[in-house]
This record gives structure tokens, C-alpha cells and sequence, in this order.
């Protein structure tokens, strides 16, 4: 798809998200503050469009003091989620202020998600031009992995980072390029729709 028209569809399906969002996010900033101490917003360094550094936006949900402790991967037995923290994964609630992310031209509705740069600094460098693409709230590896902290908790913490390079993220970015080169407003469309599908089934 035409970068001009992505970007135009973006900010639109953005604008037009954020207006019901907004009441929601407030409920949930609410009960975040009210149940656990520290910020309601949490900023993560990731790797955006051409390897370009931005914050990315997210709904804490982890305890304050435990969040920079342990690995920068979450499994589901993971005790630095807090009880609110596991309701608004499931739902994916925390990821819903990443459409400011998109307004500010930072990230897509639909694209590879943004991955930390330490683990795509790993990447060989055939793999790397997922760099060339613009990160997204959803895509078709996001479908494809919405389960993935539920196999981690099999692997032992100390191996977690290094399993997902060299297993889980590979994989991801394959899925990720052959996407790209069959983009479309269609298909774009499509794996919104079953990003929807997925969170209220």
C-alpha cells in the first residue's frame, strides 16, 4: 500500500478509535491508580521505521518496583503482573494509548510490532528489513503469536530472552516481510478485523 494512503487511513481509523477509547482508557487509568502504586502510563524504547528510536505507550501493568527487574519478556506466570495488570492483558487494554503512537506518525494501525532494539540488532541481516517497515499496534504475527505468553512459562527465565530470538522472533519477521509484499487496504483491513475477532472471542 501507498505510504501517502497508509498514512492518511491511519490517522483517520485513529482519530476515529480514540473518541470511544478515550472514555475507557480514563476508567482504566482509574483503576490502575486506584490498585497499584506508581504511573497509569509506562514509556518502552523501541525500534521504530529505518531503526528510528521512539517511546512507545502502554498502560502499566506490572508492579512499579519489580517492572525493570527480570527479563523484558512477560510470561504468563509472571509475578510482576499485577491482578488488574492480567485483566487488561487479556483484553488488551494496555495497548489501547499506542493509538496516540499512530497519531504522532510513530506507529500503523497494522505493522510488525515493535520489538526491542536489542533483540533486532540480533537479527541476520536478510531479516533486518523489517526495519524498513513501520510498526503497528496489530498484524498478522501479532494473530499468529496472541497466545505467546502462554508457552514461555516452559522455558527457565534465565534462557526466556534467547529462546525468543532465536526461535519466536525469526519467525515473526518471515510472517512479517511476506505481509509486506502482498499489503493491501483489503488485507489490512482484514487483519484488524480479525485482531477484534481474537480479543472478544
Amino acid at each position: 500500500m501507498h505510504s501517502r494512503s497508509k498514512r492518511l487511513i491511519d490517522l483517520i481509523g485513529a482519530s476515529l478509535l480514540l473518541a470511544p477509547a478515550l472514555p475507557l482508557m480514563a476508567i482504566v487509568a482509574f483503576v490502575i491508580k486506584l490498585t497499584s502504586p506508581g504511573p497509569v502510563l509506562i514509556q518502552q524504547l523501541r525500534c521504530g521505521k529505518d531503526g528510528r528510536r521512539f517511546q512507545l505507550l502502554k498502560f502499566r501493568s506490572m508492579h512499579h518496583a519489580r517492572r525493570r527487574t527480570g527479563p523484558g519478556l512477560t510470561s504468563r506466570n509472571d509475578t510482576r503482573v499485577t491482578p488488574v495488570g492480567r485483566v487488561i492483558r487479556r483484553w488488551k487494554l494496555d495497548e489501547m494509548p499506542q493509538l496516540f503512537n499512530v497519531v504522532r506518525d510513530e506507529m500503523s494501525l497494522v505493522g510488525p510490532r515493535p520489538d526491542l532494539p536489542e533483540y533486532l540488532d540480533a537479527l541476520p541481516a536478510a531479516q533486518r528489513q523489517v526495519l524498513h517497515l513501520k510498526p503497528g499496534i496489530t498484524s498478522i504475527a501479532t494473530l499468529r503469536f496472541r497466545n505467546e505468553e502462554e508457552f514461555l512459562p516452559s522455558i527457565p527465565a534465565e534462557a526466556l530472552t534467547a529462546y525468543y530470538i532465536a526461535n519466536v522472533l525469526p519467525e515473526k519477521v518471515d510472517m512479517e516481510l511476506a505481509y509486506a509484499r502482498r499489503a493491501s487496504l483489503f488485507s489490512d483491513t482484514a487483519v484488524l478485523l480479525r485482531t477484534a475477532g481474537a480479543i472478544f472471542r
